[in-house]
């Protein structure tokens, strides 16, 4: 892997973190399996694939950026919980 690849690999791996930080805390305090409930835990996914296309990547990253969404997700309600209390 190349420095140039680890660069965008990691920016992308960063997006895909932060940008469900803010998502997940929303989510946390929002009815579950709700229309926005859902569209809170989905509506990043457009934007990394875009992402992950434009930086051209293949789908062997999908793992990887399924993963920091994920964790962006956790970390934002958890934060969410702390903030409530």
């Amino acid at each position: 892997m190349t420095s140039d690849t680890a660069v965008r690999l990691a920016g992308l791996l960063s997006f895909a973190f932060s940008a469900n930080i803010p998502l997940g805390y929303l989510r946390e305090s929002t009815k579950r399996y709700s229309l926005r409930w859902f569209l809170l835990i989905h509506l990043s996914i457009p934007f990394i694939i875009l992402l992950r296309v434009t930086l051209d990547f293949n789908w062997t990253v999908i793992p990887l950026t399924l993963f920091c969404a994920v964790a962006g997700q956790l970390a934002g309600g958890r934060l969410q919980r702390r903030n409530s209390r």
